[in-house]
């Protein structure tokens, strides 16, 4: 019997053009039936013994089977384990503790894995921890399974082996020791202690050798001023939550100032506790997430902040430093009145990029004895030294540099001066690049060195001063790729690994733990010695700062975006996709302008008739440089005479064609400096933006977003600042919650999940999305569908701003309409945002709603509400008439209007094998046509009452949760039962603060927010 036998999968496909077959083959659910295999092979089909009775047995089943297989799904093909790894029980996750530290973002965390895949990031919570996960850390895992990384080292731009690369290396190294010229280590910050020793130990061997750290979003002001005063290369580190008054000048410190993670300990401070809350003034230039979040918000240009820093310094520490005047002097001296009353209850951070206004921001704080202000247990998560950097450039222009090896930087996209760079790159005889991807540098280095992903990796990291971390792998290496601690010993003569080295370099007697202990923990804390501040120098900061000359014209703002962060991950679908937290526009970088400057350089923003935002175009020159098309944002709050422009976007090399979005804002950070002169011209044409929230204001609609003063909350009964709604039953006012439709039935029994959002706790940082997308397999849809407002994101964070000074006049101006006409007027007149409104932010999702409204009109019962408190979706049921969807008053279920995964029409990580590993297999991929929505994670639930169960115990306090309220690293969202009287959730349902979103509908919602207290 031949070993290739072929057969026909039906009768109808020996006939030519049929009809049948073409159907068949144009089903989106059939693989495609390889005829040409065996129908064009003579010598396979002659070869075939198959008898005449099995050919027609098989033909006659064939042809109802192919009509069968229409309605399924394709044919996975598997592999089984032959030797199962002991530690990998097919269908339970595992979770190892690592932590990322990929030069901007640190953070301490677990990396959950299904099967031997990492699919998902979680934050460590054990003592020791520092740095919560944030967005752009949610979705480095998703990076991890890139396409465009670097498979294996590339020589001269052609593919080599590891013992090529090393021997090219070697000889340069010898050359260079043996003729004197200069070697230079070009990396990021990677504040790791064993990586520091063997640098140290490799510079050694040669005479002429620099380690160059280099920060693409540079701190150097601060640290500089950090080392004048401390005598150390750090940065202070924050407590929030230990202060009573926080003064921000031109710093987002609840976004990516410094390292970010300040938002733990800032929102604890936010909740009122015993009549008591922190309250927050930030003087800035464009509007950011602490600007949003703040009590007092204060727009200046930079000059201006500049010299109310100098104001503050006067008003606390007694100084009489010569200020100029400027706008908002009167204010700044309130505000400084505040601050010193405070004490060490009070603190101050700045973001301005120089050295005396680092300088004042430690004199204030030492003065104050501030105890949110903490040098001792500083931060080393920035080491970066632009002097340094700007030596090294002229260095390999002068054809000084031998060899040069970078890791972790690509300084040919972030440099200003990239073209020097390349220059001089030229010169140099041997240069490497370790990088995941064959970026901009790498492609134009000698060899480009294929590292692993820090998920492959082993490694340590000190965030802080006294705390200690370590990297493990969780997977083993994708591709040939090496770390560059192990070339470092090969290039050494080293024979041992880097895991070798790391275990060696570990203080046992020092930490009181194990190795192993260290590895399952992740992190260790110990105390630390105190420093002592040399403050000499502060009074000459002082006269220098106040000296500040004005930029004349427009000043350009340069900041980070909440999902793009310094760029590295601009190939990662997820953050493309991730709307930016305050223009909710995804899908691009903009310049930000108020919208005084707009009417005066005649700049518009537009709605089209499909909701898709529009904006104009401008050309934007800094020092002689320019950049074109740069799209346009009338930004609420921006300081007038100033503009912003976020770095990280415009790359293209080593990026999906869809991935290549915005503009190159790095070819202006001249001087490392985020302030600059900018001159701005319209450009001809428009742009499109795919921005995912039409509307911008409230309109006086209190009940959506429930608020209140802090005075009002302390001397005023609940009823008065949390109004129950009310509704009409036999013609008296009752409760709308009094009101059913419906019989209720008896929800005490087993289970009953609830989930609180507190809205003075939420920061809107967007975490919960990223963290979200990766637990349930959300799909990304591209800017284009975006536009179209056909977004799958399960949660989103809705941003309103007020259309007065503040919420409460919004709803002052609504009560004072009066007549038809007027009403028309006021409405039109409040959907203009004020230019310098309050901001709001609320999380929303599927209600899980008891008596829902989407549950009445589904024609074939897909979604249907459980004793537990979620309201289902049955994929495999919903036939996408999107009725639910019609009648949902929060607007929160998604439709499938494509098959987004394996479809070019949507390349992003679902159209690979790759991208795919990312996938949780406890959460089906959903296809075309169906309706799609939050579930409240119950497959987190029910893997945790499995868990209790095979443990034979009740479900313990708090230990259910899903993906949003474990990214929450603000404490914002709580979840659990409610029927569990020792959960949190109970407590909080119980708060005078509680209330449900659009209450007077009668929905009866599972979720419940928490009325927002100002501290105004």
């Amino acid at each position: 019997m031949a070993s290739n036998k072929k057969y026909w999968q039906s009768v109808e496909e020996l006939k030519e053009d049929s009809s049948i077959v073409e159907t068949l083959r144009n089903n989106e659910f059939v693989e495609e039936i390889p005829t040409d295999e065996f129908l064009g092979d003579k010598e396979a089909l002659s070869s075939s013994s198959t008898s005449r009775r099995d050919f027609l047995k098989y033909v006659g089943f064939s042809t109802a089977a192919a009509s069968l297989a229409a309605c399924e799904g394709p044919v996975i093909k598997s592999i089984p384990y032959v030797v199962q790894p002991e530690e990998i029980i097919p269908g339970v996750a595992d979770y190892y503790a690592t932590t990322i530290a990929d030069g901007f973002d640190f953070a301490n965390i677990l990396v959950k894995t299904r099967e031997g895949r990492p699919i998902k990031v979680e934050n460590n919570n054990l003592p020791g921890s520092k740095i919560k996960a944030n967005a752009r850390v949610y979705a480095s895992v998703l990076s991890l399974y890139d396409s465009m990384r670097l498979k294996e080292p590339m020589v001269s731009g052609k593919p080599a082996s590891w013992e090529e690369v090393d021997a090219k290396v070697k000889a340069g190294l010898a050359k260079a020791s043996s003729s004197g010229g200069q070697v230079v280590l070009l990396t990021n910050t990677m504040a790791s202690p064993s990586t520091d020793k063997m640098i140290a130990e490799f510079g050694a061997r040669y005479s002429n050798f620099k380690h160059v750290v280099y920060d693409a979003v540079s701190q150097s002001e601060a640290l500089d001023a950090f080392e004048a005063v401390y005598g150390e290369r750090a940065l202070a580190d924050y407590d929030f939550s230990k202060a009573d008054v926080i003064v921000s000048v031109g710093a987002d410190f609840l976004g990516d100032w410094q390292g970010g993670g300040c938002d733990t300990g800032y929102a604890k401070g936010r909740i009122p506790k015993n009549g008591k809350m922190s309250r927050h003034v930030q003087i800035e230039a464009n509007m950011s997430l602490s600007g949003s979040n703040a009590d007092k918000r204060i727009p200046m240009t930079v000059t201006e902040q500049k010299y109310a820093l100098v104001a503050l310094y006067n008003e606390v520490t007694g100084a009489s430093a010569s200020v100029p005047s400027f706008a908002g002097k009167a204010t700044i001296a309130k505000v400084a009145k505040e601050l010193r009353a405070a004490g060490s209850k009070g603190v101050l951070v700045s973001g301005i990029d120089d050295v005396n206004a680092q300088m004042l921001v430690l004199a204030i704080n030492n003065t104050l004895q501030s105890e949110a202000f903490n040098p001792n247990g500083a931060r080393l998560i920035r080491q970066g030294n632009a002097k340094a950097v700007a030596q090294l450039v002229r260095d390999m222009k002068a054809g000084s540099v031998d060899t040069l090896i970078m890791s972790g930087v690509n300084p040919v996209y972030t440099l200003p001066n990239s073209n020097d760079f390349i220059d001089g790159l030229k010169k140099v005889k041997l240069s490497v690049a370790f990088s995941m991807k064959e970026d901009e540098t790498a492609s134009l280095t000698t060899i480009a060195a294929a590292a692993p992903h820090y998920l492959e990796s082993w490694g340590d990291v000190s965030i802080t001063k006294g705390t200690y971390s370590i990297t493990q792998p969780t997977i083993r290496p994708l591709f040939k790729t090496r770390q560059l601690q192990d070339s470092l010993l090969k290039w050494s003569g080293s024979s041992d690994t880097y895991y070798d080295y790391l275990k060696s370099s570990f203080d046992v007697v020092g930490m009181g733990k194990s190795w192993n202990q260290l590895v399952h923990d992740g992190v260790h804390a110990s105390e630390v010695m105190p420093l002592t501040a040399d403050g000499t120098g502060f009074g000459n900061a002082a006269s220098k700062l106040a000296k500040a000359k004005a930029i004349a014209g427009l000043e350009l703002v340069l900041y980070t975006k909440t999902g793009m962060g310094d760029g590295q991950q601009a190939n990662n679908p997820w953050l493309q996709e991730f709307p930016d937290p305050i223009t909710r526009v995804s899908w691009d970088n903009y310049v930000t302008v108020s919208k005084a400057d707009a009417e005066r350089l005649e700049l518009e923003n537009y709605n089209v008739a499909n909701g898709g935002l529009n904006g104009s175009t401008v050309t934007l020159e800094v020092s002689g440089k320019k950049i074109e098309n740069v799209p346009v944002i009338i930004q609420p709050g921006q300081a007038k005479g100033t503009v912003g422009l976020s770095l990280g976007y415009g790359r293209k090399a080593a990026m999906k064609k869809d991935m290549m979005t915005g503009v190159n804002a790095y070819t202006v950070y001249n001087n490392f400096n985020a302030l600059q002169p900018v001159k701005l011209t319209k450009a001809a044409g428009d742009h499109e933006f795919a921005c995912v929230q039409l509307q911008k204001t409230l309109m006086g609609r209190g009940d959506i977003i429930k608020e209140t003063t802090l005075k009002e909350f302390n001397q005023k009964d609940a009823s008065e600042w949390n109004i129950i709604p009310v509704v009409s039953l036999d013609h008296k006012e009752v409760p709308a919650s009094s009101v059913d439709l419906w019989e209720s039935f008896d929800r005490t029994t087993g289970h009953h999940f609830n989930l609180s959002i507190d809205l003075n706790a939420c920061t809107g940082c967007g975490a919960c999305v990223i963290a979200c997308h990766a637990e349930n397999n959300v799909p990304v849809v591209g800017k284009s569908e975006i536009r179209r407002s056909r977004d799958m994101h399960w949660l989103r964070i809705d941003r309103y701003y007020s259309s007065e000074d503040t919420f409460a006049g919004d709803v002052e101006t609504k009560a004072g309409i009066s007549g038809l006409m007027d009403s028309i007027e006021t409405f039109g007149e409040m959907e203009d945002p004020a230019d310098n409104p309050q901001v709001a932010f609320q999380p929303v999702f599927c209600q899980h709603c008891n008596h829902a409204p989407c549950e009445t009109v589904c024609p074939v019962a897909a979604t249907s509400h459980s004793r537990q408190g979620q309201n289902h979706m049955a994929y495999n049921r919903c036939v996408g008439t999107r009725y639910c969807a019609n009648n949902c008053p929060y607007k929160v279920r998604r439709f499938n209007w494509f098959l987004y995964n394996k479809n070019d029409e949507f390349d992003y990580h679902m159209n690979d094998d790759l991208g795919r590993m990312v996938l949780n297999p406890d959460v089906n991929v959903r296809s075309r046509g169906v309706m799609e929505k939050c579930s409240l994670c119950i497959q987190m639930t029910q893997a945790t009452i499995l868990k209790a169960k095979r443990e034979g115990r009740p479900v313990n306090k708090d230990e259910f949760y899903t993906a949003c309220t474990e990214a929450c690293g603000s404490g914002a969202m709580v979840f659990g039962d409610i029927n569990n009287e020792e959960d949190t959730i109970v407590e909080l349902k119980e708060d005078d603060r509680m209330y449900h979103l659009l209450e007077h509908v009668g929905t009866k919602p599972n979720v419940f927010y928490q009325v927002k207290v100002r501290n105004t």
